[in-house]
């Protein structure tokens, strides 16, 4: 009995969400909308996991699926059911700082032009910056890890310069770069170059000897060494620099927008917070968190593909 209740959590937690928003008197402080968008983002996620709860009865990956988020599920909608009471049926938040669930949803899904503008004008300068300053990282991480000459002169900007938050150069950026996306890609750059510098010649330094050894002892030359035997090896540590320094880009990217960009997400938060309208800033907060989620996930789907041997080792 306990087992059926849990697998069908996620359905009774929406069913009362639906029955609080359809029955429950609104407070009236909010703005009318369009659509009632709550109630249509519940109906999806009432028919999804019913779907998902039955076929649980009939196929053990559903079920396997379904028990590792179901109570998370639930209370994750409850979460938003009690939100739905206390701002949009009860009105005891401000209702300025805090719109009703179906504002928000209706912003993402009335202005989603716009905002699809915006996210392709983050993603070209987040991609821009990321591109160079990964490409560079492997490189300055190559040369310190097989380099002893390059080791010598790059370490020591590595622990002087690399520890400096990449928004702290803001000043110095916008008066040496021509346009501001330029500069903003630059910082980007500088955010990956750091972490992935580090870890590409760490990963590097700790490859065992032995490798090195055969592979000269079967006549590979020094490049052969370095692409073939040091690179591979040292690739765990590089995509642990990667991730890295992807975190680093998102905050670096927001920053960047909010101080200069005419374009972008982060532009468009900083944008309507200025206007008051924290309905679209929480729109856009939402639709940065679902982004970034779906790139960090890709970048550990290429490291499982790339890495098969570690496939599982670090999760997501």
């Amino acid at each position: 009995m306990t087992n059926i209740l849990i697998t069908w959590l996620p359905v009774i937690s929406t069913v009362l969400a639906i029955a609080v928003d359809v029955f429950m008197i609104n407070a009236g402080k909010h703005t009318s909308i369009k659509q009632p968008y709550f109630i249509y983002l519940l109906g999806i996620i009432l028919v999804f996991f019913t779907a998902i709860a039955i076929a649980s009865y009939f196929n053990t990956k559903a079920k396997n699926w379904l028990d590792e988020r179901t109570l998370f599920v639930a209370a994750s909608i409850l979460f938003l059911n009690l939100l739905n009471i206390v701002t949009k049926k009860l009105g005891l938040l401000p209702a300025i700082y805090f719109p009703s669930l179906d504002k928000i949803l209706g912003i993402i899904i009335e202005d989603r032009e716009f905002l699809a503008i915006c996210l392709a004008s983050s993603g070209k300068l987040l991609f821009t910056g990321y591109f160079f300053g990964a490409i560079a990282g492997f490189a300055t991480g190559i040369a310190v890890g097989f380099s002893k000459g390059a080791a010598y002169w790059i370490n020591p900007l590595i622990r002087i310069l690399g520890p400096i938050p990449s928004t702290a150069w803001i000043p110095l950026v916008l008066i040496s770069f021509p346009t501001t996306f330029s500069a903003s890609a630059f910082l980007i750059a500088l955010a990956v170059w750091f972490p992935t510098t580090v870890m590409t010649s760490s990963g590097i330094l700790n490859v065992q000897n032995a490798y090195f050894e055969v592979s000269s002892t079967l006549g590979a030359g020094k490049y052969y060494q370095i692409f073939k035997v040091g690179v591979p090896a040292s690739m765990p540590h590089m995509f642990i620099g990667l991730f890295n320094g992807t975190c680093a880009s998102f905050i670096t990217l927001m920053t960047a927008e909010m101080l200069g960009v005419k374009n972008g997400i982060g532009w468009y938060i900083n944008w309507q917070k200025e206007m008051m309208a924290y309905a679209n800033v929480y729109a856009g907060l939402i639709l940065i968190a679902i982004t970034f989620s779906v790139l960090i996930t890709l970048l550990f789907k290429v490291r499982d593909h790339v890495l098969v041997w570690q496939k599982g080792v670090i999760k997501w």
